[in-house]
């Protein structure tokens, strides 16, 4: 009865979001994948799998060690990656190539889950953070399929929502065998909403951990036409609201640095079209990072318009925004710029990212801007400092380096709980 509801009430989301997504797929070309996401059209793997499943580009990206971690521990295992949006697919074609399978993660309807586990055939499922899909969990647990839950996290709006539905969430929980959180708070907080709390360890953040480099600093710098010596300030995962604000502060910055040059990340690459307007609007010359190395215009605006390639080319970066947060949106991970040493600014609106905040701020990595002024001058003192600049980077890669281990101990995790027997 209480999954009947479920379906039902999911049936009613989804056709009020229709219209939107309609109008996504003909306005702005974001594919709906719509046979996909409703389990057709996919062949049945010929043995069985493991599964790991990421949202998008972030849970794909902080994915990856644990994808080649369970490719050494279950050779046998073929892997196969989903993702709902497109960009994590463009992450897993770029990063992984022919080593995995992709397909898109199906609808959660009866119908679309046994056909998309039918196609996959699991030997078990690793997914990322706290994606909680109950007709999927019950049918995986009516077919014997382990599931993990890595690098899970329980936000403060997520867990008032939960708390509200509590009853019918240890239910649901019941089908998940083993829930690896980033902390002590999400632990307890996952046990209050009835996880088993045998169920339950605490592995660390998963986005702590050193990412290998695409390409050095002095690649990315060719790439991008910029001189060595030259000052740069890059917005990373910026949206609607935001880049005004930062527009504002590069015009503060430029009228001491001349040659300052900023590198503008949108968050939803569908929004890159909007973003060079806006910076064509303002007088500024303005190129995409596609249209790169060709010879760029003095003083022009730097917009980023592809995907998985923000985290790297934070190490060309003098100062680092990580955007979402000063507008309500539960802010991004300032994490991979604090990885790469460099100083990080961000907003208040952090919720998402609450724990990697408080880590920053109270280590001397990170700095809180809370409006437009705070945020052009704190970018023009530390451009004008590099002492400072270099201390405070440093802090934030000592804060950062202090928590690693994370994707050992969740691999450790997968070993015990996931894998069959004569897998490894």
């Amino acid at each position: 009865m209480i999954h009947r509801l479920y379906t039902v009430s999911l049936g009613g989301v989804v056709a009020a979001y229709a219209p939107m997504a309609l109008y996504r797929r003909f306005r702005r070309g974001v594919p709906l994948h719509l046979r996909a996401r409703l389990g057709f059209g996919a062949a049945r793997a010929a043995s069985p799998t493991a599964w790991v499943h990421a949202v998008s580009v972030g849970e794909t990206i902080a994915a990856l060690p644990l994808i080649e971690g369970i490719r050494r521990l279950a050779p046998a295992l073929p892997p196969v990656v989903t993702t709902v949006t497109d960009t994590g697919a463009r992450v897993v074609s770029e990063r992984l190539g022919d080593r995995v399978i992709h397909r898109f993660f199906p609808l959660d309807f009866p119908g679309a889950v046994r056909r998309a586990l039918d196609a996959i055939n699991p030997a078990f499922l690793v997914c990322m953070e706290t994606e909680i899909w109950p007709n999927m969990l019950r049918v995986l647990a009516q077919r014997r399929v382990p599931v993990m839950i890595a690098n899970g996290r329980v936000s403060d709006r997520s867990f008032r929502r939960y708390r509200l539905v509590r009853p019918l969430l240890r239910h649901v929980l019941d089908h998940v065998t083993v829930f690896a959180m980033r902390s002590e708070e999400d632990a307890q907080r996952m046990i209050a909403l009835g996880a088993r709390p045998e169920r339950v360890f605490v592995t660390g953040n998963i986005k702590h951990e050193p990412l290998p480099e695409a390409g050095g600093v002095e690649l990315w710098q060719r790439l991008l036409g910029l001189a060595p010596e030259q000052r740069v300030w890059i917005a990373g995962s910026t949206h609607h609201g935001e880049e005004a604000a930062v527009l504002d502060a590069h015009a503060a910055a430029c009228r001491a640095w001349p040659d300052l040059v900023l590198v503008l990340a949108p968050r939803h690459p569908e929004r890159v079209g909007e973003v060079v307007a806006l910076v064509g609007a303002r007088g500024w010359p303005v190129v995409k990072r596609s249209e790169l190395p060709r010879e760029r215009q003095r003083g022009a605006v730097i917009v980023l318009d592809t995907v998985g390639e923000l985290a790297p080319l934070y190490g060309i970066a003098d100062v680092v925004f990580v955007g979402g947060s000063l507008v309500v949106a539960g802010g991004h991970n300032m994490l991979e710029p604090a990885q790469r040493r460099k100083p990080v600014l961000f907003g208040p609106h952090t919720a998402n990212f609450k724990e990697a905040a408080a880590l920053l701020v109270q280590g001397g990595g990170g700095i809180v801007v809370r409006d437009t002024a705070a945020l052009a001058t704190e970018l023009s003192r530390l451009l004008g400092d590099p002492a400072l600049r270099a201390k405070i980077g440093g802090l934030a890669h000592e804060a950062v380096a202090g928590r690693h281990g994370a994707v050992k101990a969740t691999l450790d995790l997968v070993e015990r709980f996931l894998l069959p027997a004569g897998a490894s």
